[in-house]
């Protein structure tokens, strides 16, 4: 499955994964942007921190609940990005998902600002 193709989904499952190997999935909000699917995330929160650690992950099509909806799981690696580009991420995602998701980021910024969150690029594996 393609970045395009995950990015026209409303919900991709993000799946990172814990020190002991164990699966983490959650459902995200997801756009492209320069061959690469991205994502925004609070900065605490667990999937950063898992990425951090281990820049695998797993991207699949799935609805607001993260159940799997079609559509194959894609293997891919992660990566933070640095404060431009999660400027660049959180454009993107706002362009997307229309008023609801210029409305979310502008409460993002007024709940902590631009330093509370994170832009993370998933390079899908091309082989999948």
């Amino acid at each position: 499955m393609s970045v395009e193709r995950l990015s026209a989904e409303k919900y991709v499952l993000l799946t990172t994964f814990r020190k002991s190997g164990e699966p983490v999935s959650t459902p995200v909000w997801a756009a492209p942007l320069d061959g690469e699917l991205v994502v925004w995330s609070a900065r605490d929160a667990g999937k950063v921190k898992r990425l951090r650690r281990d820049d695998r992950v797993e991207v699949t099509a799935c609805d607001v609940r993260g159940r799997r909806t079609h559509g194959p799981t894609v293997p891919g690696r992660a990566r933070l990005l640095d404060a431009a580009g999660s400027a660049r991420v959180r454009d993107a995602i706002a362009r997307k998902y229309g008023v609801i998701g210029r409305v979310t980021m502008l409460f993002s910024r007024l709940r902590g600002g631009t330093r509370r969150t994170v832009g993370i690029a998933v390079r899908l594996n091309s082989a999948a």
